[in-house]
C-alpha cells in the first residue's frame, strides 16, 4: 500500500456487515482532486481506490437510486454510465449487484 495518512477533516468510517473488524474509510483529499475509498481490517489497509472528484456525482446517483429503490434492472444503467471506448474492452454480462461488467484483456505472464 501507499502512504498511510491520518483521516482528513472530511471523511467517514463504515463497518462491514460481516464484522471481523472490517471497515471502509471514505476520505476527501482536495489537494489530490480525489475521494479515497480504502478497505481496512483492524489497523491494516488492505486496499484503496482513488475516485476522481468528477466521478462523485455518478457514484452518488447510483447510491441514491439504491437508497430510493429506483435502481435499474439487469442490463440497464443508472446515471451517465457509458460503454468503454477502448476497443480492447468488451461487455461480458452481469456481476451480482451491478449494472454491467467489462472484461479487461488478460494480463501477460512472463
Amino acid at each position: 500500500m501507499g502512504e498511510v495518512r491520518p483521516m482528513p477533516a472530511v471523511g467517514d468510517l463504515f463497518a462491514d456487515l460481516r464484522g471481523e473488524d472490517r471497515t471502509l474509510r471514505v476520505s476527501h483529499h482536495p489537494d489530490r482532486g480525489a475521494v479515497v475509498l480504502s478497505l481496512w481490517r483492524g489497523p491494516a489497509c488492505r486496499g484503496s481506490f482513488r475516485l476522481a472528484e468528477g466521478d462523485v456525482d455518478r457514484l452518488l446517483a447510483l447510491l441514491t437510486a439504491v437508497r430510493d429503490g429506483t435502481a435499474r434492472g439487469p442490463g440497464e444503467t443508472v446515471g451517465a454510465v457509458d460503454a468503454p471506448t477502448d476497443p480492447a474492452v468488451a461487455r461480458t454480462g452481469e456481476i451480482s449487484g451491478t449494472a454491467h461488467r467489462v472484461a479487461w484483456p488478460a494480463p501477460r505472464v512472463a
